[in-house]
């Protein structure tokens, strides 16, 4: 059969032909790039392995595990929704990244496999996670910091625990997130009608008590903002050597405190007519408190007026050093949480079943692993230091034809690509001769 033949104005003298006898071509050649780092660490598999497979075996077409694997780097190249796997499946890239040469599960087959997923695989998807963490460590680091925050995810449907939050103006989810550095450890879904702390307890016990399995001497540190401030999670941490960083509320007494610190800076601020900031260190107890601890207060007087903020501590430290190198750095995580959020569809929480919308969460933090463990590869390079999103438009969204025979599978990717000399050394790195 001639392919049709597709003819557009002229350019100058030249007809502009095109028709559809290229062969198979494909936006996503570097998922090939994820398929060697999976391979590697083994992250979907053992996703997988937490989801209960009722099918009869000898029915089964599409493995739950490859189905898996489609899922995570379908998000992985920018594919939020079950609906872009109609044609996503005949992807020839992405089937050769599963390891396949057939089509492959369409979105009634992957949504059936979603809403199989219940709390015990969410709890046993977040200790893979916690697994893989402690494996990325040739030894015991020195210091380990939990950063713990949550973040909104709006709803417009009839999804099950929607509420209204005052807060951000609308019906949400309000998943609680924890990272350690860029080690994604916990996305948990929440309702929006309780406190940022809900369940932050629980979770943190639970992670001390895993790490501390691997790593009995190393020194743990509890961070967040004032929304984690709750007395007994303070008072549990003192128990249990954690270490903490935690924003506390200005109220009265604190604002008393540093009546005379803040009085010298506005007198600085009045001189210099510049925004002068400085923290003053104090001991200060809540009635609350069983005993006094160190607050930390950061003084700003600017064009705005004051701006006073304060953190507690269980560290004796330097005011300067625990409030603008250790409390603000959890900071950063700010941006890990928009890697999920924004590029990597941890938003994508459109299911009437609470669990499937959790585990579109897990899918999310598995993507996001997949992209840090492809980090470690590019170290000393410019894509260290690169967001998901600008990584998948520039090593994943790669055109290539592709061609398959018994043989060999080729891409054959733009000799104008680029960042072909780069993609070239990671390969090289990824799959050692």
């Amino acid at each position: 059969m001639v392919p049709e033949k597709l003819t557009f104005s002229p350019l100058a003298r030249r007809q502009i032909e095109a028709d559809f006898s290229g062969g198979h071509i494909t936006s996503d050649a570097g998922l090939l790039l994820l398929r060697e780092v999976d391979k590697q660490h083994r992250l979907t598999r053992r996703l997988a392995s937490v989801l209960q497979d009722p099918r009869t075996p000898e029915l089964i077409q599409h493995k739950l595990n490859t189905m898996v694997c489609q899922r995570v780097f379908g998000v992985a190249a920018g594919y939020e929704d079950l609906n872009d796997h109609e044609a996503l499946r005949f992807d020839q890239a992405l089937q050769t990244a599963l390891g396949q040469d057939d089509d492959l599960a369409g979105k009634s087959t992957l949504c059936r496999m979603e809403q199989r997923a219940d709390r015990q695989a969410v709890v046993q998807a977040h200790e893979t996670l916690w697994h893989h963490f402690i494996e990325q460590h040739d030894e015991p680091p020195k210091e380990i910091v939990l950063d713990f925050d949550g973040t909104d995810i709006p709803v417009h449907g009839e999804q099950p625990g929607k509420f209204f939050n005052g807060y951000y103006d609308h019906h949400c989810y309000f998943p609680l997130y924890v990272f350690c550095g860029r080690h994604l450890l916990v996305s948990y879904l929440r309702t929006s009608n309780r406190s940022d702390s809900r369940h932050s307890w629980a979770i943190l016990a639970l992670l001390v008590r895993f790490i501390r399995q691997y790593w009995p001497d190393t020194p743990i540190v509890f961070r967040g903002d004032s929304g984690f401030y709750r007395p007994r999670i303070l008072s549990w941490c003192d128990r249990n050597n954690v270490d903490y960083i935690v924003g506390i509320s200005k109220n009265s007494r604190l604002l008393r405190e540093v009546d005379v610190p803040m009085m010298l800076v506005r007198q600085a601020h009045r001189q210099t007519e510049e925004k002068v900031a400085e923290t003053f260190r104090f001991q200060y107890q809540a009635k609350s408190w069983k005993y006094p601890r160190w607050v930390v207060a950061r003084l700003e007087e600017g064009e705005l007026g004051s701006n006073p903020r304060f953190i507690i501590s269980s560290r004796y430290d330097d005011g300067f050093k625990l409030y603008y190198e250790q409390y603000c750095a959890r900071g950063d995580m700010e941006n890990r949480i928009k890697d999920q959020q924004l590029s990597l569809f941890a938003d994508r929480t459109s299911s009437t079943h609470w669990w499937t919308n959790q585990w579109r969460l897990i899918l999310s933090g598995f993507a996001y692993t997949l992209f840090e463990r492809l980090r470690t590869y590019l170290k000393k390079t410019p894509f260290e230091r690169m967001s998901a999103s600008t990584l998948r438009l520039k090593l994943i969204k790669v055109g290539a034809v592709i061609i398959r025979n018994t043989r060999r599978v080729r891409v054959l990717m733009s000799d104008g690509y680029p960042y072909k000399d780069e993609l070239s050394a990671l390969v090289r790195r990824l799959v050692p001769n």
